[in-house]
């Protein structure tokens, strides 16, 4: 008993040179896991990036498409409200009403007014309007594929990481022909590390994608319903005509 103390207690105040450490499961990977753990953090590193980018840019837009809202339904003229379309280049409405009203103002400049032009100027305003709304659609989902790319592939990429480790430790049982702990640990280690990151890697991804999705469907709303408001306004006028 005397004996097996000493020992006991210099291996547990003395850890070694073999201690885990979540570094060494990176520098003592193969190759080919390294690369796979390298090529993930590099995915989710740059969807963070996204993620803070995209977060920013939809907020901003909410706010000064909110602020043009009312601006637009407090002002009696369309003129006075373009004029001031300048100060809420992040909007998205904005944007659709601009071309709206440079379209509208493109077909009565000097030309007839009437209610016999009726249909067709409504027409040319629409396809502007509808025009305008999926080129700003476009840009507000604008890099979020890379999210919903990560989110389904880096799970997969983390699996064939862990298939090979575990190759790997196979192969060395079939190379020492002893099935210890020691033998095959490290390496059973580095494959579960690989799939720990690809889900690290897709799930943060996933759940941003399907949060700026949703966003990003209410804006298109806001802009569609803008879009048949300024149309009712234009056919009203000029009916009135």
């Amino acid at each position: 008993m005397d004996s097996v103390l000493p020992v006991y207690l210099a291996t547990v105040a003395a850890p070694g040179e073999d201690a885990f450490s979540v570094v060494s499961l990176f520098t003592e990977a193969d190759w080919i896991v390294q690369l796979v753990l390298f090529g993930l953090l590099g995915m989710s590193v740059t969807c963070w990036a996204i993620v803070v980018n995209k977060y920013n840019a939809l907020t901003r837009a909410s706010r000064e498409s909110a602020a043009f809202s009312e601006l637009f339904w407090k002002s009696r003229r369309l003129d006075q409200v373009y004029e001031q379309a300048g100060r809420f280049p992040a909007s998205p409405i904005a944007a659709v009403f601009k071309a709206g009203y440079v379209e509208l103002s493109k077909l009565t400049t000097g030309g007839d007014q009437t209610g016999g032009m009726d249909l067709g100027l409504t027409e040319n305003i629409e396809r502007a309007l509808r025009r305008t709304q999926g080129t700003e659609q476009v840009q507000l989902e604008r890099l979020t594929t890379f999210l919903a790319t990560t989110g389904s592939t880096a799970p997969f990429i983390g699996l064939f990481g862990t298939v090979w480790g575990i190759l790997r430790a196979f192969q060395k049982i079939g190379a020492t022909g002893q099935a210890t702990i020691q033998t095959v640990g490290p390496d059973i280690a580095h494959a579960l590390v690989a799939t720990a990151v690809g889900l690290l890697a897709a799930i943060p991804a996933v759940m941003a994608f399907n949060y700026f999705n949703s966003r990003i469907r209410a804006m298109a709303g806001e802009m569609d319903g803008f879009a048949s408001d300024f149309l009712n306004i234009v056919k009203r006028h000029y009916r009135g005509r």
